[in-house]
């Protein structure tokens, strides 16, 4: 399920934000505890879909809703596009959690916002969020060559468009 985070959730996102492994492909680096619970208050307000800003929100269990990962959302600045990016604790994954998340993500962006299509990027040798994109419905669409941390890197660029 999705969820706003909230500050009650820092030492499980500080457990999967700190592990290197799940960093490796990812845009955000380890904060302290202090700067993670200042982004956790202000993820729990901030508003959905205002161009050019990215919102985290918590992927959590349906059990229990405690947080597993969180997803986020950015809507382009001409409004066409939203771009997701999810994380996932290492022990929740490989359960279905994250497609079902990116699905609810996606059903979220067409319900609520104008955008004409959801883009997800990830570094090719991820194969785990490829695999999650691929099966939440999405098509790559391009591949590019980036320098990510300083090297370079090989991205492919998935799209899903608002369903007619």
């Amino acid at each position: 399920m999705l969820r706003r985070l909230v500050p009650g959730d820092l030492a499980a996102f500080q457990a999967y934000r700190s592990d290197p492994g799940l960093a490796r492909f990812q845009g955000w680096t380890s904060t302290s505890d202090e700067e993670a619970l200042a982004f956790l208050t202000g993820m729990q307000e901030a508003a959905l879909f205002v161009p050019g800003t990215w919102v985290q929100i918590a992927i959590a269990r349906d059990t229990d809703h405690a947080l597993a990962g969180d997803l986020g959302l950015c809507l382009s600045d001409d409004g066409r596009d939203v771009e997701i990016g999810f994380t996932l604790s290492r022990p929740v994954q490989g359960r279905g959690l994250a497609t079902a998340a990116v699905g609810a993500a996606m059903a979220l962006v067409f319900d609520y916002s104008a955008a004409e299509r959801v883009v997800g990027i990830t570094d090719a040798r991820n194969h785990a969020s490829i695999r999650v994109l691929e099966r939440a419905g999405m098509t790559r669409a391009e591949t590019r060559h980036v320098v990510f941390r300083g090297a370079p890197c090989l991205e492919f660029v998935y799209v899903r468009a608002r369903p007619r």
